[in-house]
C-alpha cells in the first residue's frame, strides 16, 4: 500500500517533524509512502525549493528507506516514493525481557 504525506515548499520546522513522524510510521509499518510538495501560484517557478524540501525528508528517513522513484514534477506536484528498507528496528528492552520470561 502507498501512503502519500504532502507538505508545501515553506514549512516550518515543527511541521516538517511531524510529517517526517507520520511517514516514519508508514515505513516501519511495511507500506510505501508517496512524500509530495504541492506548489501554488508563484511558488512554481522555484521548484528549487520543493526539491530542498524533499532533501530533507530523505536526510530524515535515510536509515528507514530507500528511493522507489525519484523525484518527478506531476502539474503542480514534486514527489518522490520511498520504500522501506529490510532493516528490522530494534525492539524496546521491556518487550524483549518479557519474551524471554514468557519463554523459560
Amino acid at each position: 500500500m502507498v501512503h502519500e504525506v504532502r507538505m508545501r515548499p515553506h514549512i516550518g520546522g515543527h511541521d516538517m517533524e511531524r510529517k517526517v513522524r507520520l511517514a516514519e510510521r508508514f515505513l516501519r509499518e511495511g507500506n510505501r509512502v508517496k512524500v509530495t510538495v504541492m506548489f501554488r501560484g508563484r511558488e512554481m517557478a522555484h521548484p528549487e525549493t520543493g526539491r530542498a524540501v524533499l532533501e530533507r525528508v530523505l536526510e530524515f528517513l535515510k536509515e528507514l528507506s530507500a528511493v522507489d522513484r525519484p523525484t518527478i514534477m506531476e502539474g503542480r506536484f514534486l514527489s518522490i516514493i520511498l520504500a522501506p528498507t529490510n532493516k528490522k528496528m530494534p525492539k524496546p528492552a521491556s518487550v524483549a525481557g518479557e519474551q524471554q520470561v514468557a519463554q523459560t
